[in-house]
């Protein structure tokens, strides 16, 4: 009865979430799971949300901890925790926030894995070269270039909506987190790679498989697929990306659409964009988020002078020798 109970609350904390904050699909299905696991190790102790205190939030950390959990995910839990406490002291079901002092394991910050312009453009140029049929080289280009020309989200590319994007578009209105929308502009080859998709999505022929996603669920989306959504599944651009990495010769490991929207981000800095610029097309609530991209810069530009200074020669013992010929 009080697990029950429990979920009744998170229910409650979780719809509130999706109306009023605007929480994105993904936010919500973490925050029920960490909190229906913080339910469940409570109910074993003969607990229940309703009287969650600040000692036991601390020693439920612990036990995350000992269950080796990273230091990421023991901190997007107590960020779950966080909220739902102080959802339920705004609606009045306790009379304090147990979770409100509570300092977190914090995040490692890790540099974010990029690509370097040479490897971009070997996939670019190994997207068209992976697929059976015409329409799905054509199909796969388009994913590639849009990816790679936006900094999108690969949730964000999957489910486009093909009405926004006819008409040889500029600029796309994307649907980010929160239901929040932005700009981002297309470059000539994304827009091409955009106008040939489309060509041959409009005339897939009569019974074609193509024409049958169309005829089915498929036909509101930019990448009509199979299922109840009737998009692309964003583990299937994940497969995509594994196959154009090894038709260009790249560890597969190494390629994620999550690399390819940092290689976005590096390759403008690099050209000259400012952070606010780069904050709004990646759609960021907090240039802070951005600013690891200087991070990027910086670990490269060390990098380089250590490994490519003539001064910079390291000798057996490790340390750093003069060229003699200087």
């Amino acid at each position: 009865m009080t697990e029950a109970a429990d979920h009744q609350k998170i229910s409650a904390f979780l719809d509130a979430q999706a109306a009023e904050a605007g929480a994105a699909r993904n936010t919500l299905l973490a925050y029920g799971r960490d909190l229906r696991d913080l339910s469940e190790w409570l109910s074993g102790r003969g607990l229940a949300l309703a009287g969650l205190t600040r000692d036991q939030v601390e020693d439920y950390l612990s036990h995350c901890d000992t269950q080796g959990l990273s230091r990421a995910t023991r901190a997007r839990r107590l960020s779950a925790i966080r909220q739902f406490t102080r959802f339920a002291l705004e609606e009045g079901w306790r009379e304090d926030d147990p979770a409100i002092r509570i300092s977190g394991p914090g995040r490692a910050k890790r540099l974010p894995k990029t690509l370097s312009r040479d490897e971009v453009d070997a996939l670019l140029a190994a997207a068209p070269r992976v697929g059976r049929r015409p329409e799905d080289r054509a199909r796969n280009l388009c994913l590639m270039e849009m990816l790679y020309a936006t900094g999108m989200r690969v949730s964000e590319l999957v489910t486009l909506p093909v009405a926004g994007c006819r008409g040889d578009p500029a600029v796309l209105v994307v649907k980010g987190k929160g239901s929040k929308d932005r700009l981002v502009p297309l470059g000539a080859p994304a827009r091409a790679a955009l106008r040939d998709w489309l060509a041959l999505r409009d005339a897939a022929p009569q019974g074609s498989p193509l024409h049958r996603l169309l005829a089915a669920r498929g036909a509101r989306w930019l990448f009509p697929a199979p299922g109840a959504a009737g998009h692309l599944p964003r583990q299937s651009m994940s497969r995509l990306l594994h196959q154009f990495s090894v038709e260009a010769g790249l560890d597969p490991a190494r390629v994620t659409p999550h690399v390819i929207r940092h290689a976005f981000a590096t390759h403008l800095l690099e050209g000259g964009a400012d952070l606010r610029t780069i904050q709004m097309l990646l759609g960021h609530a907090d240039l802070g988020t951005t600013e690891i991209y200087t991070h990027v810069m910086d670990h490269r530009m060390r990098d380089l002078v250590l490994n490519h200074h003539p001064l910079a020669r390291v000798a057996d013992d490790g340390a750093t020798q003069p060229d003699p010929q200087t």
